[in-house]
């Protein structure tokens, strides 16, 4: 297949939070059309789509590039004052070359939230200097620091900014980012780019800074930065692009706007041709579960099986003994002892504490093993509970245990896995909600000055039952009053028409109510 000879670097997708517009599989879907080899996801201070980002890439045959577009303090990470505030963070593209820069990004990330947090998480140079290894970096947009000081034209700092990210970052791995999105602002930068390329030798590269997918999405894009910022379109000062060319443009719109500049375009291809990192989804990492001296994993869960087979079964006969030698045997050759061992562990520490405990649903309770480590109460061999549904040697996938801890004691539960594990191990997962259609017409409502009654009275419209929308556009094809309110009333019609471009992005991230990670 013939590929497209550029490739978008500099991408948000809906992970840029209520900023980003890009729908992840129509983002793939569209770099697919344009045949390109590869994308680059760049959201803003997070990796949260990293993984279906790339898994979604794979499938279409288009090579991931994982990045981020960091916020960078102005002075130090640790400053958080009104000071701070004013003079803003900067941003940086930073895009993931190897196995070490993705390790690295990870750690930029986490850090930035963990000590440079403030309104949003930021690094600094001191971070960016400790793990710069295995990243590539590109300037930015109007807001990276080379090019907000080209705009205040502190022209020889600019030069001096340029020539300390190639310090930091090595030779050839950093990019001057050079843009055409209509902004007076961007030409005069462009200029100065252009010099301190020359004069110091260092690489430009066009990039878009996609944030939607069609240019007629820009309408769309105005409104979802209004309901970030809490704002209406009314007021003459709300936070906007002032242009509406941030969109997932072709190669030939790329190539043609930079005819001039061919290098530009050639060096997506070279920074694509440099980042080559590739998840290994193959390997299972399990934390080790503490074991008494002269155990094996596999040797104590056998011990602790055996001793509590008395007390479930008082007179175990051949078939209770043989369906535990089986079962033993599956859970050794898969590697899953210790799984099976921290799960007890945890069961056993709630049971001590009189934390209430589910009697075990799902797969888990056909396994006897479980039975016997008390995380079941129910009897497999008296229900004819089948092993293999829960753990099969013929396809071996991980074993899935749902565990009901009492809501109100279950974080005694979370502590006690820190304390275990070590609290730097063990973490809780975060879980994103979507904008759902009513939610969405709510917003995009009270975004375009809508009144709260007619906006109430369109979102009714939507069918809802619990646990279940419909999307908006099942909504207009099931509900006539909606219809007829769509095609009878301009503004009814363009409030859906931009709410069915921003269903499914996400207003923010949370943390599980349960969910949570322990690594070895």
């Amino acid at each position: 297949m013939l590929h497209s000879d550029f490739v978008h670097l500099h991408v948000h997708t809906q992970y840029s939070l209520l900023d980003g517009a890009c729908l992840l599989e129509k983002l793939i879907e569209k770099a697919a059309q344009f045949k390109m080899p590869a994308l680059g996801m760049t959201d803003h201070g997070n990796l949260f789509g990293a993984i279906k980002f790339y898994s979604q890439c794979m499938k279409k045959g288009i090579k991931p590039i994982i990045g981020c577009e960091v916020y960078l303090a102005p002075h130090s990470r640790f400053e958080k004052d009104s000071k701070q505030r004013e003079e803003s963070n900067y941003h940086l593209t930073l895009l993931v070359k190897d196995e070490t820069g993705y390790k690295n990004l990870i750690k930029l990330v986490s850090l930035g939230y963990l000590e440079g947090f403030y309104y949003k998480p930021r690094v600094d140079k001191e971070l960016l200097r400790k793990y710069h290894k295995g990243l590539i970096a590109l300037s930015g947009c109007l807001k990276g620091s080379v090019p907000s000081l080209i705009s205040k034209d502190e022209i020889n700092q600019a030069f001096k900014e340029a020539d300390e990210y190639v310090q930091i970052f090595g030779k050839g791995n950093f990019y001057l980012e050079i843009m055409d999105n209509g902004l007076k602002e961007q030409k005069k930068v462009n200029k100065f780019l252009l010099k301190i390329a020359k004069d110091l030798d260092i690489p430009v590269v066009a990039t878009n800074d996609v944030h939607y997918l069609e240019k007629e999405d820009a309408f769309a894009h105005e409104v979802l930065l209004c309901i970030q910022t809490q704002d209406v379109l009314s007021n003459p000062n709300h936070f906007k692009f002032n242009s509406d060319t941030f969109y997932f443009r072709s190669p030939a719109e790329m190539k043609e706007i930079f005819k001039d500049l061919p290098e530009s375009i050639k060096n997506t291809l070279e920074i694509m041709q440099k980042c080559n990192f590739v998840f290994d989804f193959s390997k299972t990492y399990l934390p080790k579960f503490p074991l008494p001296e002269g155990e094996t994993a596999f040797s104590y869960l056998s011990k602790l099986c055996y001793q509590n087979l008395k007390k479930r079964y008082p007179h175990p006969d051949e078939r209770v003994m043989q369906r535990l030698k089986n079962e033993l045997e599956v859970i050794k050759n898969t590697g899953f002892s210790s799984y099976f061992l921290i799960v007890y562990d945890l069961i056993k520490f709630a049971k001590e504490r009189n934390i209430p405990v589910g009697p075990g649903r799902g797969s888990s309770c056909g396994s006897i093993v479980s039975y016997l480590l008390e995380i079941t109460d129910i009897d497999p061999l008296k229900y004819g509970l089948l092993f293999e549904r829960f753990l099969n040697p013929q396809r071996i996938s991980f074993p899935d245990i749902d565990i009901d801890f009492c809501y109100e004691k279950r974080g005694l539960v979370l502590d006690y896995v820190g304390e275990k594990y070590g609290k730097e191990k063990v973490a809780q997962i975060i879980t994103f909600g979507t904008l759902l259609s009513r939610a969405v017409v709510r917003d995009v409502g009270r975004v375009m000055g809508l009144s709260y009654a007619e906006v109430d009275r369109i979102a009714k419209m939507i069918p809802y039952s619990v646990g279940h929308s419909v999307t908006l556009k099942e909504a207009l094809a099931v509900n006539s009053e909606l219809k007829e309110a769509y095609h009878g009333d301009e503004r009814v019609k363009q409030l859906i028409d931009v709410a069915l471009k921003l269903g499914g992005l996400i207003p923010k991230p949370s943390l599980h109510g349960a969910g949570g990670v322990i690594f070895d």
